[in-house]
């Protein structure tokens, strides 16, 4: 088997898809990438057995075949490579590979294809087709919210609502929520589905940032992604997502409104003397008034900051995890947002002020005790 391809391009298409490799694979056989030669197209597959990458690009070539590759071997060695053809060939009685340049050989060992997991096939029973830039819209303004904690794994991945209307996106840690709406996206089947964040980032990472289509399948238990010459197939979880829409307080009569950034910077200056563990901060209101406190008792540290607002309700003081409100915000583009509130104890709703077409967003976050500092 021989092809020649460009080692710019062959990179560019190996890096897209490398980021599904893990360093210590259950299998070994996932330490590589799967080529699969049909004359002139090659077709570049990467797996964790959970999410498979897959990528296609023109080569020279009459040949047919196929190949496991080393996939670090292989990247460490075009990455040093300057731009130009390179030259494959491939020993299918050994597996051995032997990639030729202009200026040198570089032999290495493959394995068998037919030991490389079969890839799961589309046996869709729900499609919609996605603007990409609307899709890493969904996902930027959630992922960031998803938990870690595997204990919890109907936690651990974007919660996908699609209906005739519009489809939420939702993502929640258990400190805080966001929920995503678009009402440009619509499906005359109503469904549900729980997609990994490691497939999400992955799917983000190579997206195009102009509206190319793209085509989402869904199974009952994978989810298959394709545009231009990359498609993704990930496992949904399999998990019962929380009833998040109970979680939302739907009254709340005081309300904060003022400049994303202005509020950002500031929490930005004072949660730099909030406590390391928790990064509590206070939000003191008044009308008209906010002060931003914050302070670490084992350091004797502490900073308040006071603000211009629009402030609309009784006056109280709230605490909020710093860290959880500077992520938030740093995810929203609207220049006005509101803090909607109803007590000290009670989650607050973020909530920008001015709305971008078919996009609605609404965030949630937990207060934090006062008397918690440590």
């Amino acid at each position: 088997m021989k092809f020649v391809v460009s080692s710019s391009v062959l990179l560019k298409q190996l890096s897209t898809v490398n980021g599904v490799i893990t360093n210590n694979p259950i299998v070994p056989i996932l330490e590589n990438f799967l080529f699969q030669l049909e004359q002139s197209q090659l077709t570049v597959t990467a797996s964790d057995l959970q999410t498979v990458m897959i990528t296609t690009l023109e080569v020279e070539s009459t040949d047919t075949g196929s190949i496991a590759v080393p996939a670090r071997l292989l990247l460490d060695t075009l990455r040093g490579l300057p731009d130009q053809p390179i030259t494959f060939k491939v020993d299918t009685d050994t597996f051995g590979t032997e990639i030729i340049t202009e200026n040198g050989r570089y032999k290495l060992s493959g394995e068998n294809a037919i030991d490389f997991p079969r890839v799961p096939q589309v046996s869709k029973s729900l499609s919609v087709e996605i603007p990409a830039d609307v899709l890493g819209a969904a996902i930027a303004n959630t992922i960031f919210a998803v938990s870690n904690d595997d204990l919890r794994p109907a936690m651990t991945g974007v919660y996908v609502q699609l209906s005739g209307q519009y489809t939420n996106f939702v993502a929640t840690d258990g400190h805080r929520l966001i929920r995503y709406r678009r009402s440009d996206i619509q499906s005359e089947q109503e469904s549900t589905m729980i997609i990994p964040r490691k497939a999400l980032n992955l799917l983000k990472s190579s997206l195009p940032s102009d509206n190319t289509a793209v085509t989402a399948d869904f199974s009952a238990s994978n989810a298959f992604f394709s545009f231009n010459n990359i498609k993704m197939i990930c496992r949904l979880i399999d998990e019962r997502f929380p009833d998040y829409e109970n979680a939302i307080p739907q009254n709340n009569p005081n309300v904060l409104t003022i400049n994303r950034q202005e509020l950002l910077g500031s929490l930005k200056r004072i949660s730099i003397y909030s406590n390391k563990t928790t990064h509590q901060i206070r939000l003191k209101l008044l009308p008209n008034d906010l002060v931003i406190s914050a302070e670490d008792l084992d350091y004797s540290n502490e900073a308040n900051e006071r603000l211009l607002c629009d402030y609309d309700g009784d006056a109280m003081e709230i605490g909020f995890n710093a860290k959880f409100l500077i992520e938030m915000l740093n995810n929203l583009s609207s220049n006005m947002i509101a803090l909607e509130m109803s007590a000290p104890n009670r989650a607050g709703l973020i909530i920008p002020a001015e709305t971008k077409d078919n996009e609605d967003i609404l965030m949630l976050v937990m207060p934090v005790m006062l008397n918690s500092y440590a």
